[in-house]
């Protein structure tokens, strides 16, 4: 059987060498190219990766990776580990600071272990099954808000929401206390530690939101995708986390409120 502690150990020593890597580049000269999806990557996060992959080769010859870079390999293996090597890849070649490292162990499908590692902040949240989330080693929980009126919200962009789902960026805009844009994974971050009580996205993949689950799941918040249910590797991109249950139920209702006017 794993040991969740020596993996999360493992984890943080890896997180300690890609964050060097992504400091040493920061805010210096980069070549961006562009995928196919318009969106940047750089060789700061195919070498992450690339390292990233050498330790988990290493330490567990046996799990599967599921990396955003470099593709999958062993899926169908009982451990998956998924990284995102750098989360936030417009933050970093802007010069801007909110960019992080994710890491997720999966454990036959289920997320286990999960890390939200800030370089240029120096703030690592860390999150295993059966403990707290921490803050750099100190355990962090959710707010306890639990109306969508009290709620402060996050999303990362909202362009993001175009056609029919306009209608669900306004209903947050207007169900909410307040709504702030950007922020990638720092938002669940925030929501961790109760600084934000809800975090709606869309146009997401794995490996932007598997690293994040256990991480709220172990701070007292709940994550699931827009219909609330479980997400893993077969999720779309549509992610909801919430502070509260309660709250987490008020924002499923207006999403499944929303889509029954749209098949009306």
């Amino acid at each position: 059987m794993l040991n969740l502690a020596e993996a999360l150990d493992f984890a943080n020593r890896s997180a300690d060498g890609a964050g060097k890597l992504a400091l040493d580049h920061f805010r210096r000269p980069l070549s961006v190219e562009h995928k196919a999806d318009d969106s940047p990557v750089t060789v700061v996060d195919r070498g992450i990766e690339t390292f990233l992959r050498e330790q988990i080769a290493t330490a567990y010859p046996d799990h599967g990776i599921f990396g955003e870079e470099h593709g999958v390999e062993n899926l169908d293996r009982d451990h998956v580990w998924v990284v995102d090597p750098i989360d936030g890849t417009k933050s970093f070649v802007t010069g801007h600071p909110l960019f992080g490292g994710l890491m997720e162990l999966l454990e036959r499908g289920e997320p286990c272990l999960g890390q939200i590692d800030m370089p240029a902040t120096g703030e690592r949240w860390c999150g295993i099954t059966g403990a707290p989330t921490t803050l750099n080693g100190a355990p962090v929980r959710t707010s306890a808000c639990r109306a969508l009126a009290d709620a402060y919200a996050y999303t990362t962009d909202p362009m993001l929401f175009a056609g029919p789902r306009r209608a669900v960026f306004d209903m947050l805009r207007g169900k909410t206390r307040l709504l702030r844009y950007g922020g990638d994974c720092y938002n669940y971050a925030l929501l961790a530690s109760g600084h934000c009580d809800l975090v709606l996205e869309t146009g997401l993949e794995p490996y932007d939101f598997l690293p994040v689950v256990q991480v709220v799941r172990g701070a007292g918040g709940v994550i699931t995708d827009w219909q609330g249910e479980p997400l893993g590797t077969g999720s779309g991109g549509d992610v909801l986390a919430s502070a509260t249950a309660e709250l987490h139920a008020q924002m499923l209702d207006e999403l499944a409120r929303l889509r029954a006017d749209e098949a009306a």
